[in-house]
């Protein structure tokens, strides 16, 4: 045991943060491919000359689909990355704490080397034991979910693939998500109609704006900050205008604006002193920040939650989590479902791939409107009810 502690020890010298991205970055996929293609020709087992590096290059970023567009979009991408990089430092770092109890590091791999008694335990000190939990508090089971499904699917990938040979995947424990783990991120009309009013009266078109857009489109976040001027078009069928969206999976949808959609998106850039939309070019931002960049995910986020929450509006204090961009996501399927609007128009809108995403937006709203309090009759109960 020692001797496989002290090669973990001096694995987690040569692996740092900084080395792991720089040899990630380093490494061109089409070498890989290109290993791969040689390996396959000359008979030789294709990732035989694949170290861990090189597998989580490969498994990031290799083609799956004949069509690029059809690929994992660059945010996700670097999303697993970070969760990855996050999980073998934390392996490297912590390796006392989590009891990784190695006899040696095998041909030098860290993969190689795990076996599920250490995923069990990683997951138990993640959940229990991390800094993240010590300092800060408990992990949502949201995130532990996320973390989990990110790193089991990493390590499944390595055992399909032949590269390591026990199903190590297997050692995680389930993660159950409830509708009660899951953030409140339901938001009627009344409140939506609230914001807008308190904006319009402060005289703050720029949230205002974002606000009203979001909620009538139930756009993504990201696909809000991806919106370029030439994505807003004409329909000379219709006579109306519609934004081209570039969404999950490069998926477009085109969802249809209202003429006060319009008048917002006018309103947002004239306050931004930026060109008109008859007059800017087709690849200009179509929001931008105040230094006339485009927006990015996290800052949206970021700007949103904070002007909404300085705003002090008194529904605010009984909700359990803050308001941002995806909140209008939800409020744009509860506004739809009030309208009568059926859930499969509601899913193929937000540009959901199935019904059940959509009815985990709704499942709150269906419950209310399903209690058995609203089948009393007065008659029975008199008038108490």
């Amino acid at each position: 045991m020692v001797t496989g502690m002290h090669e973990l020890i001096d694995k987690k010298k040569e692996i740092q943060s900084s080395e792991w991205k720089k040899s990630l970055s380093d490494i061109s996929i089409h070498t890989l491919q290109e290993r791969l293609d040689t390996a396959e020709k000359d008979g030789h087992h294709p990732f035989s000359d694949f170290n861990d590096i090189d597998m989580l290059q490969w498994y990031l970023h290799r083609r799956e689909h004949l069509k690029r567009q059809h690929e994992k979009s660059t945010r996700t991408v670097q999303s697993y990355e970070r969760e990855l990089t996050q999980f073998i430092e934390q392996l490297l770092t912590y390796s006392v704490e989590i009891s990784i109890d190695l006899e040696k590091v095998v041909e030098g791999s860290l993969f190689k080397s795990l076996s599920t008694r250490h995923i069990r335990r990683y997951q138990e000190w993640l959940s229990e034991n991390s800094p993240y939990v010590l300092t800060k508090g408990a992990y949502s089971v949201a995130t532990l979910s996320r973390k989990t499904t990110i790193i089991k699917s990493f390590l499944k990938f390595l055992f399909e693939s032949g590269y390591i040979t026990e199903p190590i995947h297997e050692g995680f424990f389930k993660i159950n998500i409830r509708k009660d783990d899951r953030p409140n991120r339901d938001l009627g009309p009344k409140e939506v109609i609230q914001l807008l009013d308190y904006f319009r009266e402060i005289n703050h078109p720029i949230v205002f704006s974002i606000i009203h857009i979001l909620t009538m489109t139930g756009m993504r976040n990201e696909e809000f900050t991806r919106l370029r001027v030439k994505d807003l078009q004409y329909d000379s069928i219709t006579s109306t205008y519609f934004l081209e969206v570039l969404g999950k999976g490069n998926k477009k949808r085109q969802i249809p604006l209202k003429e006060k959609g319009m008048k917002s998106i006018r309103m947002f850039r004239s306050a931004r002193g930026i060109d008109d939309i008859d007059a800017a070019e087709g690849d200009d931002p179509l929001f931008t920040t105040n230094t006339g960049r485009a927006y990015s995910p996290s800052y949206l986020s970021q700007y949103l939650t904070k002007a909404i929450k300085e705003s002090g509006l008194p529904f605010l204090k009984f909700r359990s989590s803050s308001i941002g961009p995806h909140t209008f996501r939800h409020a744009f399927a509860i506004i739809s479902h009030l309208n009568g609007v059926d859930v499969y128009q509601i899913m193929k809108s937000l540009g959901h791939e199935q019904l059940s995403t959509t009815e985990i937006y709704l499942e709150k709203v269906f419950e209310k409107e399903r209690h058995a309090i609203h089948l009393w009759k007065s008659d029975v109960f008199g008038e108490y009810i």
